[in-house]
Formats: structure tokens, sequence, C-alpha cells
């Protein structure tokens, strides 16, 4: 009688963790095609002290053929605990290592089947038993990880309340839990101490508003630039390329109507020689439309009301390369009550027309770039995962580590941050209806081009633009992760036969298109991928979306938003209907009072900050690819990114202002924040 070697990586982290475990691994095993009844090997049973991680070894004594499943069984004894199981290893007599990955709590009295890791499509599994395992584990996934709708015309989000509803594998673990409460209550306390949240009034000067900020130690340095630079042109121009907000700039072609800003208006900003039909011709000419904003409601702060814009904001780049503002009208509409603001204008009325643009932008960014294209596009794409990919799956192993704690932090946001009276709603001058009317429209716009960087970049007309450092690093991680898919890609599927014929790949992409996208064709969002490229395409976007986007868009909040002129949460005066009565104190009773710049504050370092337990990109600590050669191309993307991380280091190495949003040090595999 030959002999097996079980082992498994157990680990004991359940809050009741204060008694003795037992474990029984139970081998289901096959002589393929068939599995015989004798083919079960005896269980055997273990325990170990709680609250460590320990390897378990069970020795069978009989030969067992080739294995394709085990199942583990976990019962408890007194009280309730919890196990997390890693993976379960067997060495057979000849030495061939099977190994199944499991990286799943077991809670309470539980039997676990878990499948050999090689990738299976459902095409490859000859045997019933591994087709009847597939489909009863989809059917378990699509009952607990249901759709629900949070607002009308939004994408369609996880059907629970609250995050303790969660399925204990899709939550914080306790050390970013705990990292993660504690540095709210610390940051929320420090400005509740600093006197900050009790003070209702307008700012006494600007100077006062680097107060705030300075008390962050280790988090002033881009603050303070920004402090330094907010009122200049260059500065204000520059935040388009490579602030919070990269992707809403295009190249203008032909003045739109309801924007008429003529060449003598602008004839100073341009230098001689030129002209704006000169420049427009010659792709230096550029606009950025917050149309999105046009009659959304605003709210009250504090029993005062507020206001919000629809800007337009046109932009030239000089002989310098630098992009420059040239022209700002702060409606959607022409007339004598929307004047067209100019650089040759007072400084106050430039300088508060430009205000007004950041306001507008900090909606935009928040509401439309960031939740809307990363957040929730990225909870989209982890519940279709979750219902429609088993674990066997070939892309449920490529994409599941990057939708990490995305359900956790959305669920979260729900319930504190976009929720009716969370943080957006009394700390912005936007109502909750406003909220939900911009992120309904916003979604009425997105397009598969505007979401897969390479084309959002040519349709932008953004191709050539100097100092780009958004899209010139964007686009550097964009291509190591496609080179990566492609790998796993054509390592798992022939051909384009094989992608149109995945029945359970198609589901997925029928998922995402009807929940996340609400069935809108003109999106140009694909309901089905009939060849290689298409799929290599679509994985490449999702993998873009939950992590070098994300971070593009979240990294930078605090660095860019604590000083408060540069990205006001709300406006307390209505836009200017006339010229020339602008001045310090009016600008100061414009943007927001100090507790609400305090309020804002304590979410954007929280959101912005590296908490513990962070994954960076290409790093896989849960080994669900067994077979060598996506082991391989696992660390050839791991290579690339190293190159990236070099070139972007030693072109911040002399940079005034470093540009450090997509440093692959810098970018998490998933949504986690």
């Amino acid at each position: 009688m030959e002999e097996k070697d079980f082992e498994g990586m157990v680990e004991d982290k359940g809050p009741g963790g204060n008694g003795i475990k037992w474990g029984c691994f139970e081998p289901l095993l096959s002589w393929c095609p068939l599995v015989p009844p004798q083919g079960i090997c005896p269980s055997s049973q273990k325990s170990f002290p709680p609250l460590q991680e320990k390897n378990l070894s069970v020795h069978c004594g009989q030969d067992l053929g080739p294995i394709v499943l085990i199942r583990l069984h976990k019962w408890r004894l007194f009280l309730e605990d919890a196990w997390f199981c890693k993976d379960v290893r067997v060495t057979a007599p000849n030495g061939t290592l099977y190994r199944f990955p499991c990286y799943q709590w077991l809670e309470g009295v539980t039997t676990v089947e878990v499948r050999e890791g090689s990738g299976k499509k459902l095409v490859d599994d000859k045997l019933q038993i591994l087709k009847e395992h597939r489909h009863r584990e989809l059917a378990a996934r699509q009952e607990a990880y249901r759709w629900k709708n949070f607002a009308q015309g939004w994408p369609r989000c996880l059907s629970v309340d609250s995050i303790f509803e969660l399925d204990s594998n899709i939550q914080f673990s306790f050390i970013r839990a705990t990292n993660f409460t504690g540095f709210l209550i610390f940051q929320g306390a420090s400005h509740f101490l600093s006197g900050f949240l009790l003070r209702r009034t307008s700012w006494n000067s600007l100077d006062e508003m680097r107060t705030i900020f300075s008390r962050t130690q280790g988090r002033d340095i881009v603050p303070e630039y920004v402090a330094k630079h907010w009122q200049e042109d260059d500065f204000f121009g520059s935040q388009f390329l490579n602030g919070n907000n990269p992707i809403i700039i295009h190249r203008c072609t032909t003045l739109p109507l309801k924007f008429p800003v003529t060449p003598e208006m602008v004839a100073g900003s341009l230098g001689d020689g030129t002209d704006l039909g000169k420049e427009m011709q010659e792709g230096r000419i550029f606009i950025v439309d917050y149309k999105v904003l046009e009659d959304i409601p605003a709210d009250t702060i504090y029993g005062r009301q507020q206001y919000i814009a629809a800007p337009l904001c046109l932009l030239h780049q000089g002989t310098d390369g630098l992009l420059r503002p040239i022209a700002i009208q702060l409606s959607q509409t022409p007339g004598p009550c929307s004047p067209i603001f100019l650089p040759s204008d007072d400084e106050w009325d430039w300088l508060l027309a430009k205000t007004w643009v950041r306001n507008a932008d900090f909606y935009s960014h928040q509401l439309l770039t960031h939740l809307l294209r990363t957040h929730l596009f990225g909870e989209v794409f982890a519940i279709a995962t979750l219902r429609h990919l088993p674990t066997c799956h070939p892309l449920f192993k490529l994409l599941m580590p990057h939708f990490h704690f995305t359900l956790h932090i959305n669920t979260l946001a729900r319930s504190v941050l976009i929720n009716r009276g969370g943080l957006i709603d009394k700390g912005s001058g936007v109502t909750y209806e406003g909220l939900l009317l911009v992120v309904q429209r916003g979604l009425e716009q997105v397009t598969y081009t505007s979401l897969c960087l390479p084309d959002d970049i040519r349709h932008r007309g953004m191709s050539y633009v100097p100092n780009y450092h958004y899209r010139d690093d964007a686009m550097s991680l964009w291509e190591a992760i496609e080179s990566f898919v492609t790998g796993i890609v054509t390592f798992y599927y022939g051909g384009d036969a094989a992608v149109s014929g995945d029945t359970e790949l198609q589901a997925w992409v029928m998922d995402i298109f009807t929940n996340g996208f609400l069935g809108r064709t003109s999106s140009g969002v694909p309901s089905s991928l009939q060849t290689v490229a298409e799929l290599i395409k679509f994985l490449t976007m999702v993998m873009f979306t939950c992590s070098a986007q994300h971070a593009a868009v979240n990294n930078g909040q605090y660095d860019l938003g604590a000083f408060v002129p540069n990205a006001p949460s709300s406006m307390r005066h209505p836009p200017p209907c006339e010229k020339g009565r602008a001045f310090l104190q009016h600008f100061l009773d414009t943007i927001p009072e100090v507790a609400t710049t305090a309020n804002i504050l304590v979410a954007l370092i929280l959101l912005s900050s590296q908490l513990k337990d962070r994954r960076l990109l290409g790093q896989y600590p849960e080994e669900w690819f067994t077979e060598a050669e996506p082991r391989r191309l696992i660390r050839a993307f791991q290579g690339q990114l190293e190159e990236i991380r070099d070139r972007i280091e030693e072109r911040n190495h002399l940079a005034e202002l470093r540009y450090n949003y997509l440093n692959p040090l810098e970018t998490e595999n998933s949504i986690s924040i």
C-alpha cells in the first residue's frame, strides 16, 4: 500500500479562538475518467492552538491516483471559531505535488470542497463530478452575492446594508479594519481638539488655511507647494494633466456656440504672431466642460445656502509647453449675467473664476472620475466575477486579487460617505438628490472608449501634449498589464472559438453590461466577447481600472485638496454675474468655512493614506495559479513593474513637484480604500 502526504496551511483567527480546534481532511479522489467508491481516503483529525499559523500533515495509506478534488470538514467543540485555510498540498509517491488553493474562511460546522489548482474552463472538465462541483459553487455564490439598486440610474451594487452582513472572505482583515478605524478616530480627534471642527466661520486669511495641514506631520510637503503656487495659471493648468482629475481635458478644434470666446479676448494670452484660429488648428487649444453639473440642486451647510456652477474653461499650450487658462465662463448659457473671465481681468475676479472651476472639478472628480469610474465599476466587476466564474476558472484566478477589499470599502462608503446625511451630503454644496443625479448623468455619458486608456487618450486628442505624466505612466502600466493578460489568455484559450464558446465567460460579460452599464448599447461596452483580442482588451480594462486608474485619481486627494482654495467642496456665494466685484474678504466668505474644511480634510487624508495590509500591483500572496507558465508570467509582470518604477523615480529625482501617484510602489492591486 503506497502512501501520500497531505499538507494544509491553516490559520485560526476566529473571534472565539481560545479552544482546541479539530479539523478533518477527507480527499475525494478519482482515477480518470471514473470515480470508484474505493477512491475515498479515510478521514483524519488534527488539533492545534488558536491564533496561530500551522502546517498540518495527514497521511493516507493507499495509492490514490490523480487527485482532482479534496473535501475539508470543520466543526467546533464549544465556542464559535474560524479557520482560514490557505491551501492543501498533496505529495504523491513519485514526487508529484498537487496543490489545492483554498484561501477562504471555514466557520462554524462546515464542509468545503476544493479543486486541484490547474485553471480549467467549463469545456476542460470531462468528469461529471467536476461539472457538478462548479455548478454547485456558482449556485451558492449567486445566492450569496445578489444585486440591488442603490439609486435610479446608478450601476447596481451588492445587496447588503452594512459591512456586518458581508461574507468573511470579502471583509477587511483584522489588521486593516483596526488601522482604518484608528486612523479615522485619530484624525477626527486631532481636528476637534485643534478647534477646527467647532468653527463655523470663514477663515481669517489665506495664510491661516495652512495651519490645518501643517499639523499633519509628514504629509505637508505637497500641500505647502500648493499653498505657494495655487494662484499661478501654470499650476492651475498643470492639474488638468497631473492632478486628481486628469481625464476630462480635451483638445478643442471648434469652439462650442455656448462658449463665445472671440479672438480679441484671448489675443494677449496667445503671444505675438498667432491667433485663436491658428492655435486651435495646430492643436494647442484645450477645453474642459462641466456640463454635467448644470442645474444640479445646491444644499445648505450650517443653515447657509450653497451654490453650484457648471463652468467651461479654455486653455492654451504655450511655446514653453505649459498649459494655462485663457478664458472661463461660469455657466452653460452665455449672456450678460455670464461674463467670460480672462487673465487680463482684475486679480480677484480671475482668481475667483478659477476657484469656481476648481470647485466644479471637485464634484467631477469625487463623484464621477473617482466614485463612479473606479469604485462603482470595480464593484460591478467583482460581483459579476463571484457570480459567474468558479474558483477553478483561469479568469477568476487572474481577477480576484484585483477585487481585494473592494466590496467592503464600497459597502462602508454607502454607509458613511455617499448616503443621505453622509460626509459628501454634509460637507459639499450638492444636495443628496443632486449627488444621485450627477452620478446618473455621468453613467449615461460613460463609453467603452473612455475606459480603455489608449483609446481615451486618442479620443481626447491628448497623445502629444508635453508634461502629461499621468498619460505616460498610465500607458506604461496599461501596456504591462496588457502583456501579462495576453500571456494568461493565450495560455488558456487556444483561439477565438474558445473565447466565444466559454459560456461562463459570456455570462460574466453580460452581467457586467446589464448591471454595471444598465444595458446601454450606445456606451459601446460589450455584452459578449468573441475573440481573443476582445477578451484581452476587456480584461486589461478591468484590471487597469481597479489598480492604476484608482491610484491615479485617489492617492493625491489630500496632497492637492488640503489647501482648501485649490479644491473647495462648496461655495457660499453665487457665481459672479459681473466683473469688478471680487476682493479678498468676499473670496474668504465664498470658499468653505473652517468646520467644513476640517470635515472634508479628515476624509481626504484617510482616503489617500497608505494603510497596513495593502497589496501593491503585481503582488499575489494568494497563489491561485499553480501551473508553471502563469507563475512565470507573474514574475515577468513584476519585472516590468520594477522597470516602470525605476523610470518614474528617475524622472522625479530632480522635479520640484513629483508625480508619483502611478509609481508601482504607490499603486495597489485593488480598490481597497
